[in-house]
């Protein structure tokens, strides 16, 4: 690293983190979906007049929208860097969150979560990551990735029981906009601290002596059409729809799942999800430093498949709260690998150069998975009352993720240090 050049790896790093612990809020939707389904059933004046089969909408389509609006992120941070790009996404989660907290209409619901947050959520995310990764050296770039996400997913360790609390005394809308005002100083405030590296810097990678010696600049740098043109994004893009979808399923519904075992507890499920969910993301970042990016997928994919098979006879009873809790755990954490890995992969294999848009390109895999899954275990759920058929559908679809893992070819490998 150049003399010349102020270090700012972690004040990047940490920053970044920080805006995705409060962009994560997005993972908590079963707590407000449940207060909406007990407003619905209750009735009276003020209280949500929607139909059943559609509570999950408006956080699919903010899932949709936060993905796609990653693309138009994804070329922002590229071209007027990460500090503005986070500054409108925390702007734009505000405005969708207090305007949410004005009204019972369904599809200002939709406007204000779907729409106004998740294309928030999709511009403070993309440009968390992407400074981050200018700044840190290549074999680090696993647990760098996964650091920065694990405040997304790690979010709902403390927004949860927040949330459980703020429900109590307040009720859902002023609760929505006490989070819409405290989101709109948080992520802008730390956006400030978001900064790219000199577009000449080259980080140091360190030996097992001690010594430094800087890194090889990357010579991948390939833009969106010769990625789109590389028969690996299809692959990748469709395993990131099953990995995603299969997990945020389960997280869009789990604390209605919890409930005959956790009762008013329920919550802590979203907790524990959130522990493992950021748990994932560093473990897989760092596992797959070490034994590369491909086997670590594989295996995070075949052990999602194998809980979504014990889930069926533990979901919906009145099994072990620790049972569910630890499953709950364990299903959070593979999802979180998967935003770990997919940023990963998508930077060794296309460089850093177009990486904004590039992975917000790759990232409308989870988008539309996080849309379709969640809407279709609602509306199953809504037909059969059991999740049976949601998790018999995740499991076929993740052991086919498991087998197109096999056709990745010439991806990253393990890193030496130099």
């Amino acid at each position: 690293m150049s003399s010349t050049v102020k270090d700012r790896r972690w004040q990047v790093t940490l920053s970044g983190t920080g805006i995705n612990l409060a962009l994560g809020i997005l993972y908590t939707w079963s707590i407000f979906k449940g207060a909406i389904e007990a407003s619905i059933k209750t009735g009276g004046e003020g209280a949500f007049n929607w139909d059943l089969a559609s509570t999950n909408t408006p956080y699919s389509v903010c899932c949709l929208v936060f993905a796609f609006a990653m693309i138009l992120a994804g070329k922002c941070q590229d071209k007027f860097g990460p500090r503005i790009t986070a500054f409108i996404g925390g702007v734009l989660v505000s405005i969708g969150l207090i305007l949410i907290s004005t009204t019972t209409t369904f599809g200002l619901w939709v406007l204000g979560f779907g729409l106004l947050a998740g294309a928030g959520i999709g511009f403070g995310y993309s440009a968390a990551t992407p400074p981050a990764l200018k700044w840190c050296p290549p074999s680090k770039t696993g647990f760098v990735a996964g650091l920065v996400v694990a405040g997304f997913g790690l979010a709902s360790v403390y927004i949860a029981p927040l949330s459980q609390y703020l429900l109590g005394i307040w009720g859902i809308q002023k609760s929505m906009l006490f989070f819409g005002i405290a989101f709109l100083f948080v992520v802008c405030g730390l956006s400030t601290m978001l900064v790219n590296p000199p577009p000449d810097y080259v980080c140091e990678e360190v030996n097992a002596g001690g010594t430094a010696k800087k890194a090889a600049k990357p010579q991948n740098d390939i833009n969106p059409s010769g990625m789109m043109k590389d028969g690996a994004f299809y692959i990748i893009w469709l395993i990131y729809f099953i990995g995603a979808g299969a997990g945020l399923m389960f997280i869009s519904s789990v604390t209605g799942m919890a409930k005959k075992s956790l009762g008013d507890m329920a919550f802590l499920a979203v907790a524990t999800v959130a522990i493992g969910n950021a748990g994932g993301r560093i473990i897989a970042g760092l596992l797959s430093d070490k034994i590369g990016r491909r086997l670590t997928l594989t295996l995070m994919l075949l052990f999602q498949c194998v809980l979504m098979l014990i889930a069926i006879p533990i979901v919906g009873k009145s099994s072990s709260a620790v049972i569910l809790v630890l499953l709950a755990t364990f299903i959070g954490f593979n999802y979180g690998t998967n935003l770990s890995l997919f940023p990963s992969l998508t930077k060794d294999k296309w460089g850093l150069k177009n990486f904004g848009i590039n992975y917000g390109i790759v990232f409308t895999a989870w988008g539309i998975g996080g849309f379709i899954m969640p809407i279709l275990s609602q509306k199953l759920y809504a037909k059969y009352h059991v999740y049976t058929y949601s998790f018999l559908t995740a499991a076929i679809l993740l052991f086919i993720g498991v087998l197109l893992t096999f056709a990745l070819k010439g991806e990253k490998e393990t890193i030496k240090t130099i």
